[in-house]
């Protein structure tokens, strides 16, 4: 069976905005995991209720659909479900041995520097008490370090991705309305995964960010349909410029008390805690607030989006499964070589340079073998 259906936003030349703030994303998750790291001011965590995070799992959803729709479209539906479950054995195979690697990276610093409470702090206790168990919960998914959530999250919401594939393209609001379902009941009884050891549950609950992968494969089905909101331009970008700012004030009354003591004390009780777990509404309304704002300021045909000064975050962006590990293992390095120097503020701009270049240097290497290998350039995308 051959899907006509396909709309024309999954049928259209690569959005290479997508690239360019998946690119972005993946350097900020790097930025922010190197703890007091003064660089992370420059990324959006720090003046709002979201962060890179949520920018990478929509950009997943939207991109998971466009690749395999058209798949599903020349192919049939059995063809592109294993085309994504290949991916999926990618993911996690890359998931395993980043988890291999940042381990036995904390463990050699941990011996190396003796700081035994380095362990602890990257939520290792696990090998210590049970090594068998914790390896094999490792490879189940359910046991792993600080900053290793974000593949498995992404490993299982494309798992199921096959089973919703064809709903999605035929039905993208039916299916946006079932997502924000799941999402409210998920959120409303607080249903999660286990994790280990048993007293833990997933950082990133699938059953709720869901609704963030589900609302990019919405978007990039609807296409130019999203057009019709336009009659209402000005409303909604009102409103989201006046929710950007409350964010953003209530953000940084963390770390100004002078703004925290201007807050009301029936605000606070209203909108705390601000879970990101189960990604609190006004996490996702703010997430929501800036994707409006891009789409208004930032056009697909812009073009300063083809300025050579764009090129290396779109690198990144094209080889985002490559660069994510990479910035994952180099953000623990840039921890330790930042705490050498008594947390410095030059230490701290230093590494995050040097791990941007680093980044960007195998995301340009990784272009290349491409191009050599096929012989012709091409995309290397996180969901093909």
């Amino acid at each position: 069976m051959r899907y006509h259906w396909v709309t024309m936003a999954t049928a259209s030349t690569r959005d290479i905005r997508l690239d360019l703030f998946r690119g972005l994303a993946l350097w900020f998750i790097f930025v922010d995991h190197v703890p007091t790291n003064i660089v992370s001011w420059l990324t959006v965590r720090n003046y709002g209720f979201s962060d890179a995070t949520e920018i990478f799992v929509y950009i997943s959803g939207y991109t998971a659909v466009i690749a395999y729709s058209r798949m599903m479209a020349r192919e049939g539906w059995p063809r592109a479900a294993l085309r994504i479950y290949r991916r999926v054995w990618q993911l996690y195979v890359a998931h395993i041995l980043l988890f291999v690697a940042f381990s036995a990276q904390v463990a050699w610093v941990s011996i190396a520097h003796d700081t035994p409470a380095l362990i602890e702090e990257m939520q290792m206790l696990g090998f210590g008490e049970n090594p068998y168990r914790a390896i094999l919960e490792a490879a189940l998914l359910r046991f792993r370090p600080v900053n290793l959530d974000v593949l498995p999250l992404y490993i299982v919401l494309l798992a199921a991705f096959p089973l919703v594939l064809p709903a999605v393209v035929r039905w993208p609001l039916g299916v946006l309305g079932v997502s924000l379902a799941l999402y409210a009941v998920t959120c409303h009884y607080n249903w999660n995964l286990p994790a280990y050891p048993d007293d833990k549950v997933w950082y990133f609950n699938p059953m709720a960010w869901q609704v963030v992968f589900y609302a990019g494969a919405a978007c990039a089905v609807l296409g130019p349909r999203l057009g019709q909101l336009d009659r209402f331009r000005w409303q909604l970008t009102t409103l989201a410029v006046a929710y950007l700012i409350f964010s953003a004030f209530i953000s940084l009354s963390w770390h100004y008390n002078p703004l925290e003591r201007l807050i009301p004390a029936w605000v606070s009780r209203l909108i705390y805690p601000i879970d990101k777990t189960n990604i609190d509404i006004l996490r996702f309304v703010h997430f929501l607030a800036l994707a409006w704002l891009v789409r208004v300021a930032v056009p697909a045909n812009a073009d300063f989006l083809k300025w050579r000064v764009w090129r290396p975050l779109r690198r990144c962006g094209e080889a985002s499964l490559l660069i994510f590990c990479i910035g994952t293992f180099l953000a623990l390095s840039g921890q330790v070589v930042v705490s050498h120097f008594e947390d410095s503020i030059l230490s701290q701009i230093v590494v995050s340079i040097a791990g941007i270049a680093i980044m960007t240097s195998a995301a340009y290497v990784a272009a290349w073998l491409k191009r050599n290998e096929s012989g012709v350039p091409r995309v290397v995308g996180a969901t093909k």
